[in-house]
């Protein structure tokens, strides 16, 4: 069982940077593959990014790599994302998942099983 918690969103320029963290709580955190999706209004909630176990493996959607990085700190049981020249296009909500079913990092929603609750991003501008 983990619980995750999403923190760092907000109201920022296009251009600006913002850092998002996930926190998580449980035994096995360091067993689980990692992933960031968005959701913005209207929309699916899409993939943005994913890590593996042992955090030496990201992957990216398309319309963030080269911006975005993920890292993860499993001595903190932490998952971050690094956004950098954020665009409007970028404003969703942002969620937090795990997945212990799989050692892949599934761009799907379905092989992860816990999810946060989201941070607001809105990149004005």
């Amino acid at each position: 069982q983990v619980q995750l918690v999403e923190s760092g969103g907000g109201l920022v320029q296009a251009g600006d940077s913002l850092r998002l963290s996930c926190a998580a709580s449980g035994r096995t955190f360091s067993m689980y593959v990692m992933g960031w999706f968005r959701q913005a209004p209207g929309k699916e909630r899409e993939f943005v990014g994913g890590i593996s176990w042992g955090g030496s493996t990201s992957r990216y959607a398309d319309s963030v790599k080269g911006r975005f990085t993920i890292s993860r700190d499993n001595a903190k049981k932490t998952v971050y994302l690094q956004m950098h020249s954020l665009k409007p296009e970028d404003t969703a909500v942002y969620y937090c998942a795990a997945s212990s079913k799989t050692s892949y990092i599934s761009v799907a929603s379905s092989p992860y099983d816990y999810w946060g609750q989201g941070t607001q991003v809105t990149v004005s501008s």
